[in-house]
């Protein structure tokens, strides 16, 4: 890992560092070190940094503002690449706008509702990345990114990059074409979006981020929905009339707000969180007779 750290230091695409704690890049606080850590300074670079890595032939893995993510207490071998400043750039042009992959979602819904554009307010209060929005077709209020997505440049892990519309990123719930499939990295979207009532487009966006403020934990480390509704049931449901709302396991609580959330008191591990998933999964097939699913990517956990 030394000859790849000195290339990427070299080859000077950003912050790369060795060993950096990713309990600091992820909204639940946990997470163990990245061997390798790179913040590209553009698309340029970035795509620098997956030659190199290829080339290497070392695991990589990138993220965005770890808004849905779990790594492991042993951290995560290899490159982790955060698309971070060096990605978030912003064109507006007419209803169509152009967002860099490491944007801020709630940034841009804020943003983009100021000037009077309609289709994104479901994204109100989702604190992630557009490019993270994007892999994982991030939804709410009855709307999702594959609803207002024309297309986005995706960089593949044998370097080609490519613009893939909504239909070839083959979203579904919660789920896109780059989770599995065939792995990449989202370098920025293109979305298509309607002229509306500026006051009347500002006022929904506000009343879903209150929505979330209300009814979910965001006062508490966390790394939002854990489970997929098993339709036609919802995750949260099935949790609170199993009784486990306030449920803790080390450091993990079950949220006593919204029983689909578990938050870190202050000490929580990634085995505290893991450990009170795999008893939310018992305990939901013992009395509903239900298989819960993640919804949370997790990662680098038996490394």
């Amino acid at each position: 890992m030394e000859k790849i750290l000195m290339k990427l230091q070299e080859a000077e695409v950003g912050k790369v560092v060795q060993n950096e704690p990713l309990a600091k890049h992820t909204t639940i606080k946990i997470g163990g070190p990245a061997e390798i850590f790179v913040e590209p300074s553009s698309i340029e670079d970035l795509k620098k940094t997956m030659d190199t890595v290829t080339e290497s032939g070392v695991p990589w893995r990138a993220i965005g503002r770890g808004s849905n993510l779990l790594v492991g207490d042993s951290g995560i071998k290899g490159v982790v690449i955060k698309l971070g400043k060096g990605l978030d750039h912003l064109e507006v042009d007419g209803e169509t706008i152009t967002a860099g992959g490491g944007y801020s979602l709630i940034k841009l819904t804020t943003v983009i509702s100021k000037q009077g554009l309609s289709g994104l307010q479901f994204a109100g209060g989702i604190p992630g990345s557009v490019g993270g929005a994007v892999y994982m077709n991030a939804g709410a209020h009855g709307s999702d990114m594959s609803k207002i997505l024309v297309k986005a440049h995706i960089l593949f892990e044998d370097g080609t990059m490519e613009w893939l519309t909504a239909e070839e990123l083959e979203f579904s719930y919660r789920t896109s074409l780059l989770q599995k499939k065939r792995p990449g990295i989202c370098l920025e979207a293109v979305l298509k979006l309607e002229k509306g009532n500026r006051e009347e487009i500002v006022a929904e966006l506000q009343k879903n981020k209150d929505y979330r403020r209300e009814t979910q934990p965001w006062d508490h480390p966390n790394c939002g929905s854990v489970f997929r509704n098993p339709l036609p049931h919802y995750a949260g449901q099935l949790i609170q009339e199993s009784g486990l709302k306030g449920y803790q396991i080390g450091g993990a609580k079950i949220s006593e707000l919204h029983g689909n959330f578990i938050v870190n008191t202050g000490n929580a591990t990634a085995k505290d969180v893991l450990d009170l998933i795999d008893f939310v999964k018992k305990t939901i097939y013992e009395k509903h007779g239900v298989k819960m699913e993640t919804e949370v990517e997790i990662v680098g956990v038996n490394e």
